[in-house]
């Protein structure tokens, strides 16, 4: 695994280093670790869980944690998120006024990619200029406003004068970007998104950071652009929210 992925984990998951890379699941109350991700954070982690390595790491309040040792202290990662785990979870932790929020795949990058073919023009947007894009939501997954993981920056696709497609990274933590993707509907089918969020993913990379990216089990396009883009499966998250 990457030392970078490692340290993150450590960090989001209130672990030592080593518990992210062994074979044992880990069970810790939560505290607000320096360098963790902070995208959608609100101070309140009732419960996560990360399936990294085929085992399992678990995060969150002392009592709900005490009740996830009991219940998955022997739980495997490779099937945690099947529908029947995933009740179990809810009924867990609706008596605390919680309830499941996703659970997600993620996939990381740690080296740059060859940049397809293209034939739209491309502009650079920084942190200043992403500003002007607030409340546009053709760009709601390439741009989130989350006042904790800053829009750093974010690459348009510009046809015939026209935005068709934009991808924008967030500073989610110091060490790691992650990349959102929104290509319009008249536009889709050309390969725009895999051309944009590679080359955003580069740009990310000549930073100093992992460029990363999360989505929807179901979401298969979504997937394939994550793949096709250099992006490689690294780990699967569950996270909860007040009721």
């Amino acid at each position: 695994m990457n030392d970078i992925l490692i340290i993150q984990l450590a960090a989001d998951y209130c672990c030592e280093m080593q518990h992210v890379a062994d074979g044992e699941n880990h069970f810790t109350v939560w505290q607000p670790l320096d360098g963790r991700r902070r995208f959608n954070e609100n101070g309140d982690c009732a419960l996560k869980i990360a399936v990294v390595g085929g085992k399992l790491l678990f995060t969150g309040r002392s009592d709900i944690i005490e009740e996830c040792r009991i219940r998955f202290g022997n739980a495997t990662g490779e099937w945690f998120f099947e529908t029947e785990n995933l009740l179990a979870i809810e009924q867990l932790i609706r008596p605390y006024g919680y309830r499941i929020s996703q659970a997600h795949p993620f996939f990381a990058s740690y080296e740059a990619s060859p940049v397809p073919y293209h034939e739209f023009e491309t502009v650079i947007y920084d942190r200043n200029d992403i500003n002007a894009f607030r409340g546009d939501e053709r760009f709601s997954e390439a741009f989130a406003f989350q006042p904790d993981a800053p829009d750093e920056i974010g690459i348009a696709a510009v046809y015939n004068g026209n935005i068709i497609g934009m991808a924008g990274a967030s500073g989610d933590s110091p060490y790691m970007w992650q990349i959102g993707i929104n290509v319009l509907p008249e536009a889709r089918g050309h390969g725009i998104a895999g051309t944009l969020v590679t080359m955003l993913k580069n740009c990310v990379l000549e930073r100093g950071k992992v460029a990363f990216y999360g989505t929807a089990m179901s979401h298969i396009a979504s997937q394939r652009v994550a793949l096709a883009s250099g992006f490689r499966p690294e780990w699967a998250e569950l996270v909860t929210k007040h009721i």
